[in-house]
C-alpha cells in the first residue's frame, strides 16, 4: 500500500477535504554504484574541508550564498527555517481555469490526492464530480518539505490529480535564450502542404503503452547477460544512402510514402539485444585482478604464467588472443 508523502487538506471555497499526497509516476532508472577500475572496491563520497583536506562532520557544516567573487554570506538551519514559508497544511484553491489556456511547460510532476479517512469521501466526490462536469482545473498554492508549490488539481477517472507547476518567473523565455530561431514560416507553398500531409498521415490516436523506455530495457538485458558471464552482440548502424536527399520537398515527399505503413509508438523495428557465450576475448583484462589473469592465462596455455606479474600476464594475454585471431583469419 502507497504512503502519503504529505497529508492536510484542499481547500474548495469553505470545504475542506482531509487529503494525503501520493506518488503518481516512477522513473525508469537503473543504479549504479562506482569502482577503482580493475579491482571490486567502492568509490565513496566524502566531505572534506578543500583547504586542509580533513573530513567534515555534517552537523559542522552551514550553508553559504555567493554574494560576490569569492564573497559568501552563511546562513546556518535555524535562520534558513526562520524565512520558510508557512507551516500551512491546506492546498488553497483559488481560481479555476480551463485546461487548454495552461501551457505544459509550467507542469513539473504528477501526484495523486486521496481521502485521508471515511468522513472525507463524500466531499472528495462532490469535488471530483463538480470538477468533471465544469471541465475546469483548480489552481492552488501549498506548502511541502519547506517549499512553496503553484499546483493545478485536475479530475482523472474518479480521482484528483495534483501537477505541481512553475512560477511564471521559473520559465524561460525562448526569445532571449535562443539566438538562432527561424522567423515564422510561410503559410502557403507545395512544402508546407507536404508537411500537414506528412503529420496526418502519422496522426493516431494517444495510447501510452505504445511507447517504451527502450534502451533501460536493453541495458537491463545488458547487465543481465555480464551476470551469466555473455557478451552482447550489437548490430552495425544502417548505412546512410550514398545519394542524400538534399531538397526539402524530396525529403518530405519520401517521408509521407514511407510512413503510409506507419503503426503507432516507437517499440517497432527495435533492434533486439543478442548474447554470446564469453570468451577469452572479450575480457578487458584492466578490469581483473591477478588470479582471475592467471586462469585466463591457463585457458590460454600461457607458460609460465604462475610466475608471471599482473602486467606481464596482461601482454602474454594480449599476445596470445592476437595470435589466436590472426590463425582464424587464415583459416577462413
Amino acid at each position: 500500500m502507497a504512503r502519503a508523502i504529505w497529508t492536510g487538506s484542499v481547500s474548495f471555497g469553505l470545504v475542506n477535504i482531509p487529503v494525503g499526497l501520493f506518488s503518481a509516476t516512477q522513473e525508469h532508472q537503473v543504479h549504479f554504484h562506482q569502482f577503482e577500475k580493475g579491482t571490486s572496491s567502492r568509490i565513496r563520497n566524502k566531505r572534506v574541508n578543500e583547504d586542509s583536506g580533513d573530513e567534515v562532520d555534517y552537523d559542522d557544516i552551514v550553508k553559504g550564498a555567493e554574494v560576490g567573487d569569492d564573497e559568501y554570506v552563511m546562513l546556518t538551519q535555524e535562520e534558513l527555517e526562520s524565512v520558510e514559508p508557512g507551516t500551512s497544511r491546506t492546498i488553497d484553491i483559488s481560481d479555476f481555469v480551463e485546461a487548454a489556456e495552461i501551457d505544459p511547460i509550467f507542469y513539473q510532476k504528477s501526484y495523486f490526492l486521496a481521502p485521508t479517512d471515511e468522513t472525507a469521501k463524500k466531499a472528495y466526490a462532490l469535488l471530483v464530480g463538480a470538477m468533471d462536469k465544469a471541465e475546469r482545473v483548480g489552481v492552488a498554492t501549498f506548502v511541502m518539505r519547506g517549499k512553496q508549490y503553484l499546483a493545478a488539481i485536475r479530475p482523472k477517472d474518479g480521482v484528483l490529480v495534483l501537477e505541481t507547476m512553475y512560477f511564471a518567473d521559473e520559465v524561460r523565455d525562448p526569445k532571449k535564450e535562443l539566438d538562432n530561431l527561424p522567423g515564422r514560416a510561410s503559410s502557403r507553398g507545395k512544402d508546407l502542404k507536404m508537411a500537414v500531409d506528412l503529420i496526418e498521415t502519422l496522426t493516431t490516436s494517444w495510447n501510452p503503452k505504445n511507447y517504451r523506455d527502450t534502451y533501460t530495457e536493453r541495458v537491463e538485458k545488458l547487465i543481465d547477460a555480464k551476470k551469466k558471464d555473455r557478451v552482447v552482440v550489437t548490430q552495425p548502424d544502417r548505412e546512410e544512402s550514398e545519394e542524400k536527399v538534399v531538397d526539402l520537398l524530396a525529403a518530405l515527399q519520401a517521408s509521407v510514402d514511407t510512413s503510409k505503413k506507419h503503426r503507432a509508438g516507437n517499440t517497432q523495428d527495435v533492434a533486439p539485444v543478442r548474447t554470446r557465450k564469453r570468451g577469452p576475448e572479450d575480457v578487458d583484462l584492466d578490469d581483473l585482478p591477478k588470479k582471475q589473469l592467471v586462469e585466463l592465462a591457463k585457458e590460454l596455455e600461457i607458460e609460465g604464467r604462475s610466475k608471471m606479474s599482473a602486467a606481464d600476464l596482461r601482454k602474454a594475454i594480449t599476445k596470445a588472443k592476437s595470435d589466436r585471431g590472426g590463425r582464424r583469419r587464415r583459416a577462413s
